[in-house]
Formats: C-alpha cells, sequence, structure tokens
C-alpha cells in the first residue's frame, strides 16, 4: 500500500519492509565502497554474512550488481569484489542554459561515458525540445553500445513545478508555464525528470560524496552563472517547499532598489552577483539581462576577466571584488535561514577564489548573527567537475538507490 503525503512517496510498514529497506542500504554501500566483498558488508552493516549473501544474490540475479575480480588476502578463499552494474545501462545529462545547452552520457553513478557536447540554446521552446531531442536520438542510435537508456536527467535555470513535469518559470530562458517533461518523453521514447540547477548541484553534492556523506548532512549550493542557483540540504534532505521553490534566495533583494533582474524585479541577490553582473560593472554599462548583449560584450567571458584580473587590470580586480562582496552579503541571509555546516560554491567566478575570498568572508562577517558563522567551511567546485550535469544524471540514478519512507 503506497500513500502519497505533500508529493512524497510514504509506504506502510509490511512484513517486508525491513528486508527491503537492508536492501536499499546495501546497495548504497556497494555504490560507495566498491570494489566491497561480502564480508566487508556484513561488518559495515553489522549483519550475518548469510544474510547478506541473501540480499547480493538477489540483487545480482535482478542485474543490478555483479562479482569482479578477487581480492587478495593472507589465508583461506579470496573474495570476489562487488560492484554496481553498470554494463550496457547508461543516463543522459542535459544542462539547459539561456545561450547555449550541454549533455553528456554517464553510468548509474554519474561518471561519464560520452563527453560533454553542446549547442546554441533556442528561445522558443518548442523548437528547443526538437533539436534537444534530435540530438539525444542520435547519440543513442550512434552509440548503440551503451546498452540501455534509463532516462533523461536535465536541469535548468528556473522553477519547476511540484510535479517536476513543467517549467513554471524560468526568467532567463523566458518560459513560463512549459510543459517539458512530457514533451521531451514523446519526443524520445524515454523517461525525464527536471529541476532547478541549483537544487541539482545539491543533488550532485549529496550523491558524489560518497564516503564522506556523514560529513554533509547540512549544505548550501551556490551555483553562480548566467543567474544564481541555490540548493539546500538539511538533515541530509534536499529541501524543496511547499510549492517546490525553496531555496530561491537569488530573487531575495538585496536592497528595495538596485539593478533589475531577469525576474522583472529589481535589486535581486542575482541581479548583483550573476556573470552579467560582474561584466557590467566591468565595463560600466547597465548590461540588462532582458536586452540583447552587445556583440563586443557578448564574446568576453568572466574567465577572459579573471585573465585580466591576473594580469593586473585595476577595474578587473575591482569588478571581482565588488561581486565577492555581494556574494559574502547575499551568503549571510542563507547561513542565518538555515546555519548549514558547509558551503560549497560553483561558477566562473571561482577561477579568481584566491582573489576574492578574503573579501567574501568580509562581507559575511558583517551580516551573519552568530559570529562563528563567519569561519564556515566554504569549499569550491570547478566547473570540469561539471555538478550541474552530474546533477542532472543523479536526477535519474538517485531514486534507484532511495531507501523507502516508511509510515
Amino acid at each position: 500500500m503506497v500513500k502519497r503525503l505533500h508529493h512524497e512517496t510514504v509506504r506502510v510498514a509490511r512484513r517486508d519492509t525491513p528486508r527491503a529497506i537492508n536492501r536499499q542500504i546495501l546497495l548504497n554501500l556497494v555504490r560507495a565502497w566498491q570494489p566491497v566483498s561480502r564480508a566487508d558488508l556484513a561488518r559495515l552493516m553489522g549483519s550475518r554474512r548469510g544474510a547478506i549473501s541473501l540480499i547480493v544474490n538477489g540483487l545480482i540475479a535482478e542485474g543490478i550488481l555483479f562479482e569482479g575480480a578477487k581480492g587478495e588476502t593472507p589465508r583461506g578463499r579470496k573474495p570476489k569484489f562487488l560492484y554496481i552494474d553498470s554494463r550496457k545501462r547508461c543516463v543522459i545529462a542535459v544542462d539547459v542554459r539561456p545561450t547555449r545547452t550541454s549533455y553528456m552520457v554517464t553510468d548509474l553513478l554519474s561518471e561519464p561515458v560520452i563527453g560533454v557536447s553542446s549547442f546554441a540554446t533556442q528561445s522558443d521552446p518548442g523548437r528547443f525540445i526538437k533539436a534537444l531531442a534530435a540530438r539525444l536520438r542520435r547519440i543513442l542510435e550512434d552509440h548503440k553500445d551503451l546498452g540501455q537508456c534509463e532516462g533523461i536527467g536535465l536541469v535548468v535555470p528556473g522553477m519547476v513545478d511540484r510535479e517536476g513535469a513543467s517549467i513554471s518559470f524560468a526568467p532567463r530562458l523566458g518560459w513560463r508555464d512549459f510543459p517539458l517533461r512530457d514533451l521531451l518523453a514523446n519526443e524520445t521514447g524515454l523517461p525525464v525528470h527536471i529541476e532547478n540547477s541549483g537544487r541539482a548541484c545539491a543533488i550532485a553534492q549529496a550523491w558524489g560524496v560518497r564516503r564522506e556523506a556523514g560529513r554533509s548532512t547540512d549544505f548550501v549550493f551556490l551555483s553562480v552563472s548566467d543567474g544564481l542557483g541555490v540548493g539546500l540540504v538539511v538533515n541530509g534532505e534536499v529541501l524543496r517547499g511547499r510549492h517546490n521553490v525553496a531555496g530561491e534566495f537569488g530573487h531575495v533583494p538585496l536592497a528595495g532598489e538596485g539593478p533589475r533582474c531577469a525576474c522583472g524585479a529589481t535589486g535581486c541577490w542575482e541581479a548583483y552577483v550573476s556573470n552579467l553582473a560582474t561584466l557590467s560593472r566591468y565595463f560600466g554599462r547597465d548590461l540588462s539581462p532582458r536586452k540583447p548583449i552587445p556583440p563586443e560584450i557578448a564574446s568576453f567571458s568572466v574567465d577572459d576577466l579573471v585573465s585580466r584580473a591576473r594580469g593586473g587590470d585595476s577595474k578587473a580586480v575591482s569588478a571581482l571584488h565588488s561581486t565577492a562582496h555581494y556574494l559574502g552579503l547575499g551568503l549571510a541571509s542563507v547561513v542565518n535561514a538555515v546555519d548549514p555546516a558547509r558551503i560549497f560554491i560553483s561558477g566562473e567566478i571561482i577561477a579568481a577564489w584566491d582573489l576574492i575570498e578574503a573579501t567574501l568572508r568580509q562581507a559575511l562577517g558583517t551580516r551573519v548573527l552568530a559570529p562563528a558563522a563567519s569561519g564556515i567551511e566554504i569549499t569550491t567546485v570547478p566547473l570540469p567537475e561539471h555538478p550541474r550535469l552530474r546533477g542532472a544524471a543523479a536526477l535519474v540514478t538517485a531514486p534507484l538507490f532511495a531507501v523507502p519512507r516508511v509510515g
């Protein structure tokens, strides 16, 4: 029996519930520790080896686990190592941004199998779906050796409805109430999962930490790019809220008046710290996300700005420090609201982290309520790690490892 409660699946406990929970716990231990032996799993779970073998044999029969190479041991029989079976199974991850859309193919652990490709994002959502679907079909046709595709995970710079079916509002894309999930599923014949980019990055971080998971049950993930995505994880759970918009700190105003945001309001935190905001300061021009960018500026990136700052360009240094100041002020509101143990930051601007960290922390320290919070652990996540794409892949794979919620 299954009951729906606030968009989550809650199972009523039955006689086989403990076995189902132990099955998922074991599966996650293999994911975190592979290669791992049955004896290792028995020790990690504090269980009898016979009970572990019963679960393992069932997972092998289902094609979820497989036994690989034998390990070394001082005496006795050599153990066989267990692995998650990603052979002949894959996932497609898609990251939609206002200017370009990227995609890659991963295994069930969100590790890349086929590297990143990209194409220009079309403003018309219907044409975009057609173009994206054609590329995804082609990549699967050209790589039939990948086997079964478990689904498509797609992240967007905007708000997604409670059912995960439609983009409620993506200001920088100009899309509103667009039923992306079902349209893309119809075009590709594959299950589709969509999520806000900031939340997807948080999912990727929680999913990828693996053996260090205990260190990161309460954290914030900040994705600074064309916009500002914020993902919150509290007690190991991604915070969503009643309408699936929890964590939209990017649209909390830093000031009543200020630069105009893509959402139409003024003074939003995003409008002070996005890539466009940083470039606006450098060029001394009001570059609106709601208007075309001049060609001579459109070809200039934050990476170019960082290079100029390192080359001694004082205007570039000033622009980066201003963005860092506003990042710190906004982060203080997040820290005061949820008191996380750790903050992760990704985006083009972290290439200048050694130049801006002190400025960010100084601004953070002026606004946090608990003085100790100004020394919070902040970890940068390099763009080559593709946190948004890994988050997109995890949208498909993480539910396969989820322990059922029992009521």
